[in-house]
């Protein structure tokens, strides 16, 4: 028994180092769908709970001197579940009015500190009372005995929670429930300890459970969206399918986080976006194609496009988010084939895998200017990708960004570096040329040095619309100086630096 005893507060200190790391992982899963999950996410999430738990170990030491006793340590763990079930709520009820009106690059600073500087806080308290309190509890040994078994301890709840919130609870679990777990077992934690003691018994069990009830009473009422047909997180993002309407049409829509990233008409074949109807460039520039290779799923729109057009091609597809394939075929009218392979797996590191070369490869990873996957920005991708297209192949990418003159440049740098390893390029802004507003703009980069005549008989008189177009979309660099813009590598693409003014001029629009 009194081996139990001197473990009980490094249990305690492991489930509660636990509860931090998940809070600390799912919190950039709270903030994505409203800021991207970019680099001023993450660091904001980091900063604020680093920040609190420092604060937190600096007034919990001075705390535990003082008052070195079981009970306000178990009422500080009460009181850490507590303010969780306040981010709870405050992730219910206020951010979603707030997200949305602060900006990208300082939103998430403000954000984490108004949702987890208080619980980071509170939960920092511990650690310096734990060793009061171990210490004692080991009857003369030292503090450094003391000190080190629950770091130990603690760091390594923290690993758990660290591999259990990335591995198990965000794969099966919302980020909603996630959060209601943690703060019920922060509750229970603190406690049932507290009612042994005795502590203020009615008044701390009656607190307490008027707050799990209101916890349990609201998701309800929170979480009931009739026109949403799926709505679940993802391993990368939130994932929402939901029907409404797109220029008078009835519309099915796949959204990403903050971005509506895919969709179809109800009734009709008809592509929904702009952008992915240039999928069809491959029939003047690479008219032969028989092996397609489409970096990002999503809706899988592009995949069943190019499937329905040949009945000779066979298309990989390149998803890294699990069970998006299913969707597509119960939601987006994909019909179950044997001439598509799916593969779940990060596009480049499967260019790098395979030895396997494409006639025809479409990439659409960047489904908003909040969240670019730098990997698929730099002249080592477009490298990786020519090698693994056929000696007449095609490359198509769609990228968000704008032609705006002011530097820096996201658009400009990665037209630049693109033009290092495709010299017979050519650029196509889906509404305008001359527009500086935010756009999508496709990148097209051939392996030959064929060139096509826009304004040839074969391209005017096409029977795609979009092919009919292509010379009044031509971006023409000739007006563009690119020495002066960034080259991007992956030793150097400052991506988050490179898209913020674009993301300030697209949030004063």
């Amino acid at each position: 028994m009194g081996y139990l005893r001197n473990f009980k507060f490094p249990f305690v200190v492991f489930l509660t180092g636990a509860c931090v790391l998940i809070i600390e992982v799912v919190a950039t899963r709270i903030l994505s769908p409203y800021f991207g999950n970019t680099v001023f996410t993450v660091s904001s999430v980091l900063g604020v709970v680093l920040a609190a738990l420092s604060v937190g170990y600096y007034f919990g030491g001075r705390l535990a001197d003082k008052h070195p006793s079981e009970k306000y340590f178990y009422l500080i763990i009460l009181c850490g579940g507590l303010s969780v079930a306040l981010l709870y709520l405050l992730m219910l009820f206020v951010l979603p009015s707030i997200g949305y009106a602060l900006p990208a690059t300082t939103g998430p600073a403000i954000s984490s500190v108004l949702l987890f500087f208080l619980p980071a806080s509170l939960l920092g308290l511990l650690s310096p009372f734990a060793i009061k309190l171990h210490q004692q509890s080991l009857r003369g040994k030292g503090t450094g005995q003391a000190s080190g078994e629950i770091f130990f301890w603690s760091t390594l709840g923290s690993i758990f929670g660290s591999f259990f919130a990335g591995f198990v609870l965000i794969p099966w679990l919302g980020t909603k429930q996630i959060v209601f777990t943690v703060a019920l077992v922060l509750i229970l934690l603190g406690l049932i300890p507290l009612l042994k003691i005795g502590f203020l018994r009615k008044y701390v069990l009656g607190v307490t459970i008027l707050a799990i009830a209101f916890m349990v009473s609201v998701s309800p009422l929170i979480e009931k969206q009739e026109y949403v047909l799926y709505n679940h997180d993802g391993l990368y993002e939130q994932i929402t399918i939901h029907d409404g309407e797109y220029l008078g049409k009835p519309t099915r829509f796949f959204s990403q986080d903050i971005s509506s990233s895919g969709a179809i008409f109800l009734h009709s074949n008809d592509h929904v976006f702009d952008y992915t109807k240039y999928y069809c460039l491959y029939k003047v520039f690479a008219p032969h194609t028989k092996e397609v290779l489409v970096i990002g799923g999503g809706a899988y729109t592009i995949p069943k496009a190019v499937l329905e057009d040949s009945p000779q091609v066979h298309v990989d597809v390149s998803e890294i988010e699990p069970g998006l394939l299913a969707l597509a075929q119960k939601y987006f009218k994909l019909p179950p084939t044997d001439r598509l392979s799916n593969y779940t797996q990060d596009g480049r590191r499967l260019l790098h895998d395979t030895s396997k070369r494409y006639d025809f490869i479409f990439s659409d990873v960047y489904y908003t200017v909040h969240s670019i996957p730098t990997h698929f920005t730099t002249q080592e991708f477009f490298k990786l990708v020519r090698e693994r297209l056929t000696d007449n192949g095609l490359f198509v990418a769609n990228i968000i960004g704008d032609l705006s003159s002011q530097k820096p440049s996201f658009t400009m740098s990665e037209i630049k570096t693109f033009k290092s390893v495709f010299p017979n390029s050519y650029f196509f802004a889906t509404k305008s040329p001359s527009s500086h507003e935010g756009q999508n703009i496709i990148f097209v980069g051939l392996a030959n040095q064929a060139t096509v005549d826009l304004n040839s008989s074969t391209i005017t008189n096409h029977e795609e619309e979009i092919i009919r177009s292509l010379a009044k979309q031509n971006i023409n660099l000739n007006k563009l100086n690119l020495d002066e813009h960034t080259l991007l590598t992956d030793n150097f693409a400052p991506i988050e630096r490179l898209v913020t003014p674009l993301i300030e001029r697209i949030s004063a629009n």
